[in-house]
């Protein structure tokens, strides 16, 4: 009888582990073959669609329906900034740092990073971000309009909760995070490689994923060493619920470290996707009322956090438009000129 029992417990333990392995799986924070080049704005520009964003109502009511027709960004790869830091950089290697979309064998889309470190024997670090900051709660476009005289998206309103970036840069309800991990390409380099995640507080932390000493893809993970797997060791707490709007995190970049004492110079590798682990902080429940559809709280809340976002995105892309207006005019400038002296 003791001997049954024994098994019926040993059973029952390892069908739990069982099913606790099956439930627990990474979501996607962003998949770079999700955000290739697959859209052709009015001036020849791809950008990719899924991510695409307008600002040309930041611009005032001074731009020109031709500036605003170039007031579209997406997170397209090409479109991503490398930024050295401040004592490493100079106009020639900064001019050769830069992110592209590159396709693998297979087809599938990866970012390509060059960085053009010191030779000399420094520390030195360099910043791969978005080209702008992706935004929790932008809502999906329905439509996109480029034509003349009618520049300018339509928003899909149904999307009260703003879900454009959600598994592109973006995941919501994130409780406690247990491992983040990238797939990245090794070109056997000695450099360090972090990721910078920020919060729905606005704080943003740089988690260390390791070391790109190795040749070809593998998957380096930042593992949480204060996650508490066995609940009955944790510190549980109430907390309350609506109208409590659920935390999220946010992809603000990645950042490469070159030591001192490794070789500089040009170094290049390649990223694929982004996966984190995570306990959810909120558990979808059912309930008799449906306390969003009589208050509304936390739509007001939304579309409030989203102008903000919005504005903060428009001014700073808007001040990108016009300078590469200004390189754009400056050119057809000395063509007309080179033209009209060779006549």
């Amino acid at each position: 009888m003791k001997r049954l029992l024994f098994i019926i417990t040993l059973a029952g333990l390892l069908v739990c582990n069982y099913a606790f392995s099956q439930s627990e799986a990474a979501e996607t924070l962003i998949d770079f073959n999700e955000v290739v080049k697959d859209y052709s704005l009015s001036d020849g520009r791809q950008e990719n669609e899924a991510t695409l964003v307008y600002f040309g109502d930041q611009a005032g009511t001074q731009a020109t329906e031709h500036l605003r027709k170039d007031m579209f960004s997406s997170l397209a790869m090409d479109n991503w900034r490398v930024t050295l830091a401040s004592s490493s950089r100079t106009v020639e290697r900064q001019s050769l740092c830069q992110a592209k979309e590159v396709k693998t064998k297979n087809g599938i889309g990866v970012m390509g990073i060059r960085i053009r470190f010191p030779e000399s024997a420094f520390n030195s670090y360099a910043l791969i971000e978005p080209p702008f900051e992706i935004q929790a709660f932008q809502r999906k476009y329905s439509s996109v309009n480029t034509d003349d005289g009618n520049t300018g998206v339509t928003e899909d309103e149904a999307d009260y909760e703003g879900t454009k970036f959600d598994n592109k840069g973006v995941l919501k309800n994130v409780g406690i995070i247990k491992t983040i991990s990238v797939e990245v390409y090794g070109a056997n380099y000695p450099h360090g490689i972090g990721i910078m995640i920020m919060d729905e507080n606005y704080q943003e932390r740089i988690y260390h994923l390791g070391y790109l000493d190795y040749e070809g893809w593998q998957t380096l993970q930042w593992e949480n060493p204060n996650y508490i797997a066995d609940v009955r060791n944790r510190e549980l707490i109430k907390y309350p619920l609506y109208p409590r709007s659920k935390p999220y995190v946010k992809l603000e970049g990645f950042v490469i470290y070159r030591d001192a004492a490794t070789i500089g110079g040009d170094f290049i590798t390649y990223i694929k996707d982004v996966k984190v682990t995570y306990d959810d902080a909120v558990l979808d429940t059912t309930d008799e009322i449906d306390h969003e559809q009589q208050w509304g709280i936390l739509r007001d809340r939304t579309e409030m956090r989203r102008k903000v976002e919005y504005q903060r995105l428009g001014e700073k892309l808007l001040l990108e438009v016009i300078e590469r207006q200004k390189t754009v005019d400056f050119k057809e400038k000395n063509s007309s000129s080179s033209s009209s002296t060779t006549e």
